[in-house]
């Protein structure tokens, strides 16, 4: 539908002809009861001004009927006036009013208001999801950010039901038939897409937060079947403790009264800002034990949507252009938040291992674009927002801190906060701002950091004398030849030596890098220490590379380093080495058995051995392979049987070690977890742990649907239903494989199944069941979008590539593809990722065989 794509120009003729004073929403969710519920009546009373009488303009609502158009009293035709998402407005007046009732959808998707009903006990949820553009799924809307203004809502739904939005929550009144009405108070004035309605049986608790500018209600949600899992005491201690932080650090205390946080099921992404109505995954109500990551990880999530409180909702974008700012300061706020406010204070370890990887990884493809990408339209938006947008904006917001330094910092984001409040400034606002706090120069910094694509690579380039110093130092910079930039770095240069035993920082030098080479003096005359680690501090986003010393070291003696940030980015070069081909994947996984068992960091614990994983089975020689498997899989068990009982590492090396599990010992250790014969002191069995030994087996061809729907008869939940899908797609069979297929086109499988099919499906060592699913995949792509939705489809399309048949061939086909194909944006994007994956793995294979 060409008119749900709104382009910029628009939408700036359309905010330069009206000023939005208020919206009136009207729901009644009386439907959502029934067991068929597809539709729900929203009427919208919206109150705007023209600046020229007599021009036309139009309004946005993505809705299957519309009953009745009323604009300033005169009755236009649904017929005639609505029509591709859009109602055409004419003759407007000074002052207007439009009246718009419609039947608007429940979604299965995660867009506009989901309906879900929970199997465990048949109640039913709702919730809204409106980012970018989805609130026009619900009512009639102006669908932009900067046309802001304040929303009442009026929600009618079951009595029994507790609903939450923006706005303080009100005693309901009876509205009749079992059913009540809330009549919530206006907000503050904010942008359509941080509005929000949940509604349903939820399970809440409540809290306060007294600050120094005064009280704020705190309410946590769940659905009933989660309450005993919601540990709402360390939830709400998080929230006190960055509200606590952020009020102090940006001097404004928080602008929208209340604040409720909502876990919801099958939700899309990890959380999402609606002011003071936050909506969070509730698979961060973890039902069985979880690493320290997954609480490092969810602690982030909560602060990172506490920062858009004043950065994103407070002061809005004007349009999506600035959307990468929004999140990588959110991104960036949440990891410096938890580092100083939180049990969590080594989070910017955690960054390195597991965050800033992502957008390492989204900046070597061919998809990568500018930080600050030319979002011409919502489509734009779409394919641009990724680990770019998060990932690599907050690395660079990180470097911009240590550039200007955090105080100018600070104080240029309160001034912009008190300027800007509620309003809506673009980036050269802010850069303004920071300009004159810090005396920096910023303009040049923006436009090679963020209007330009790709990562750096920085390498010591030196000479030693007789007595093995420094004769000669310089810090070589390189850049791909598809995005050649060379950009100013903040970079630190840490020296180690190994001193009783442990690797001990000697000295550190912090330098500006810029251009190919640049000289470092201070280093001249220095003796050469058993590590040079660039970037240490991580205070620039590039890749670095260990001369051959410091490799030797690290591969020796990674473990023993002091401190664990160092550790990381030692980590991440040499995973970097691995990926590009520099260093041989067997020579990475005898890194990591050597190493892993002793590392502290919770992220590198988590996330080190699901990256070895892939690299065993991808990045390997596959004349060696076999070879390969079988060690990873031995010191797998030996890592497990070794780890302290009870601990991160004993769980995370046991589902690592039933994931590469492939020889009848190793399946039938397996067996013995499930079944008790085989036990590991301090290692709980519970029905997480249940779920992936059954996936891993049913993937081996070990266990079937008979094994699979037993305990399912035991977890009736839809985190059950969603592993037992998860782990009939990973059978080595063509009817498991063509069943799951199914499944992933079916617009009616939920979204979160859906997910847990496309991770599951298409495995490495299954290569014969898998063979018709490249041209499968292809012929799909061209519609995936259209019939299942941008979500939806883009899951399948990122996650389900059937990438075990990579090879030349199938690059040569994907090639074709490419060259002829008139697929949706998207799936070109991630066909052409794939293709990338493929093209890497290849050339990784060709380094390990030598």
């Amino acid at each position: 539908m060409p008119g749900t794509n709104l382009t910029r120009d628009e939408a700036a003729t359309r905010a330069a002809l009206l000023d939005v004073t208020a919206y009136t929403v009207d729901l009644d969710l009386t439907s959502a009861t029934q067991p068929e519920a597809t539709t729900f009546v929203s009427t919208t009373t919206l109150e705007f001004t023209c600046r020229e009488p007599g021009s036309v303009t139009f309004a946005d609502l993505v809705a299957p009927a519309v009953r009745e158009i009323t604009l300033n009293g005169r009755t236009l035709d649904p017929a005639t006036a609505y029509a591709d998402s859009r109602i055409a407005l004419d003759g407007l007046e000074e002052t207007n009013t439009l009246v718009v009732t419609a039947d608007c959808a429940y979604s299965n998707t995660g867009e506009g208001l989901h309906r879900f009903v929970d199997p465990a006990d048949d109640k039913v949820y709702l919730y809204s999801q409106f980012e970018v553009p989805d609130a026009r799924r619900v009512f009639t809307t102006f669908e932009q950010p900067d046309l802001k203004a304040v929303f009442t809502f009026n929600v009618t739904a079951p009595s029994h039901w507790v609903v939450v939005s923006n706005a303080a929550t009100p005693e309901p009144a009876e509205a009749g038939d079992g059913a009540s009405t809330w009549r919530f108070p206006a907000t503050k004035r904010m942008s359509t897409y941080i509005t929000a309605i949940v509604a349903g049986e939820y399970h809440g608790e409540f809290d306060t937060y007294e600050g120094k500018f005064g009280t704020i209600p705190l309410g946590h949600y769940c659905r009933q079947s989660l309450k005993e899992h919601m540990d709402t005491a360390e939830l709400v201690k998080l929230t006190k403790q960055s509200f606590e932080w952020f009020e102090e650090q940006f001097d404004y205390p928080y602008p929208f009264g209340k604040y409720d946080q909502l876990y919801v099921p099958e939700y899309n992404a990890g959380a999402m800002e609606n002011a003071g109505c936050v909506t969070l995954r509730d698979e961060y109500l973890p039902r069985s034990r979880q690493p320290r990551s997954f609480f490092e990880f969810r602690a982030s999530v909560i602060t990172h949507e506490m920062a858009h409180m004043w950065f994103g909702d407070l002061v809005t974008m004007k349009w999506w252009d600035d959307l990468w700012l929004n999140e990588s300061f959110a991104e960036w706020a949440c990891y410096w938040c938890e580092a100083n406010a939180t049990e969590f204070d080594d989070a910017w370890t955690g960054f390195a291992n597991a965050r800033k990887q992502t957008g390492y990884r989204a900046d070597q493809l061919p998809s990568t674009h500018p930080i600050a990408a030319d979002n011409v339209d919502l489509h734009a938006v779409e394919v641009n927002f990724d680990m770019i947008t998060y990932a690599k904006g907050a690395s660079v917001l990180k470097q911009l801190v240590a550039w200007v330094g955090i105080e100018p910092f600070l104080e240029g984001l309160r001034s912009y906060f008190k300027e800007w409040e509620y309003g809506n400034p673009e980036f050269k606002d802010l850069l303004a701002t920071l300009e004159k706090s810090s005396g920096r120069e910023l303009q040049g910094w923006a436009q090679e950091w963020l209007q330009t694509a790709g990562v750096n690579t920085l390498a010591p380039s030196f000479e030693l004398d007789a007595d093995g110093a420094y004769s000669a130092f310089a810090v070589s910079q390189t850049a791909h030849e598809d995005w050649p930039t060379l950009r100013r770095h903040r970079l630190g240069i840490g020296l180690y030596d190994e001193v009783d035993g442990r690797l001990v920082r000697r000295d550190y030098v912090e330098i500006d890098v810029e251009g190919a080479s640049t000289e470092v003096p201070e280093l001249v005359g220095v003796k050469q220490p058993a590590l040079l680690l660039l970037n240490d501090e991580d205070h620039a986003y590039a890749k670095i590379r260990l001369d051959e010393r410091s490799l030797a070291t690290a591969i020796a003696s990674l473990s023993t380093f002091e401190d664990s940030l160092p550790r990381a980015l030692v980590w991440g070069a040499a995973w970097d080495m691995t990926r590009d081909g520099e260093m041989r994947t067997r020579d990475w996984a005898d890194l990591v058995l050597a190493n892993i068992g002793q590392e502290t960091d919770a992220w590198a614990v988590t996330r080190i051995p699901a990256s070895t994983a892939l690299a065993v089975n991808f990045y390997s020689d596959p004349a060696h392979r076999p070879e390969l498997k079988a060690r990873w899989e031995t010191g797998l068990r030996e890592l497990l049987l070794a780890a302290e009982p009870g601990s991160d590492h004993q769980l995370t090396f046991a589902r690592s070690y039933a994931g590469a599990a492939h020889s009848d010992a190793a399946l039938g250790d397996l067996i013995g977890l499930l079944d008790g014969s085989f036990e590991v002191e301090g290692l709980a069995v519970d029905q997480d742990m249940r779920w992936a030994l059954i996936t891993a087996l049913a993937k081996q061809g070990r266990f079937g649907d008979a094994e699979i729907d037993a305990e399912l008869e035991v977890d009736k939940t839809i985190s059950g239903k969603e592993q037992a899908a998860a782990a009939r797609a990973a059978q080595p069979t063509a009817e498991a494989k063509a069943a799951a297929w199914d499944a992933l086109l079916d617009p009616s499988t939920p979204n979160e199944t859906s997910r847990e099919i496309a991770f599951s499906i298409f495995r490495f060592g299954q290569e014969d069941v898998l063979e018709p699913y490249l041209e499968k995949f292809l012929a799909a792509s061209e519609t995936l979008v259209d019939s299942l939705g941008f979500h939806k489809a883009s899951t399948i399309l990122e996650y389900g590539f059937p990438r075990p048949l990579g090879s030349e061939a199938t690059l040569g086909r994907l090639d074709e593809w490419l060259a002829d194909s008139s697929a949706p944006k998207q799936a070109q994007r991630y066909v052409g990722e794939a293709r990338a994956e493929i093209a890497r793995a290849l050339a990784a294979q060709q380094h390990d065989a030598r």
